[in-house]
């Protein structure tokens, strides 16, 4: 069953004396926070006063958070999305949503399960763990599906993987 509240990025620093906070955003791009409006921190709603992105960070605004000790409470914390507030484009999931998922190559022969997903640069791996160990790049050429609903993650392998 998929979570309605989604970790979406950790509170890492205060920013400035009015109370923002520095976020770290656990999504594709930081630009991603900006477009909630509420957040959720230890259960309870927030309101987002405002976010930007600065650098590869999204500094927040929230309410009832107006100068710096109050931001400073809140290092550490684990910000959450309620997944009804998300939109996200046809074809993307979310990771939380995938993760224990069957991985299946495109002969429909059973890989393991997707075990991890280490961020990278250039883009994510995919750690895929059956009877060996399997590191896939997250890019088309390699991962060919990946069905949430189903719990499957469809990809290509090549010689050397």
């Amino acid at each position: 069953m998929k979570k309605q509240y989604l970790e979406a990025g950790r509170i890492v620093n205060t920013h400035g004396v009015r109370g923002e906070v520095k976020i770290e955003p656990w999504a594709d791009e930081a630009a991603f926070l900006t477009r909630f409006k509420r957040f959720y921190i230890d259960g309870q709603p927030v309101k987002v006063r405002s976010c930007r992105v600065h650098k590869t960070m999204c500094i927040a605004a929230l309410d009832g958070v107006d100068d710096v000790n109050a931001a400073m409470a809140l290092k550490g914390k684990v910000v959450f999305i309620d997944r009804a507030d998300a939109k996200l484009p046809k074809g993307a999931v979310f990771i939380q949503d995938i993760l224990g998922a069957k991985v299946m190559d495109e002969a429909g022969n059973d890989l393991g399960v997707l075990a991890e997903v280490i961020p990278a640069p250039a883009a994510s791996v995919y750690v895929v763990r059956g009877e060996r160990e399997i590191l896939i790049p997250d890019v088309p050429a390699f991962i060919l599906d990946k069905d949430a609903d189903e719990g499957v993650v469809t990809v290509r392998l090549i010689e050397g993987m």
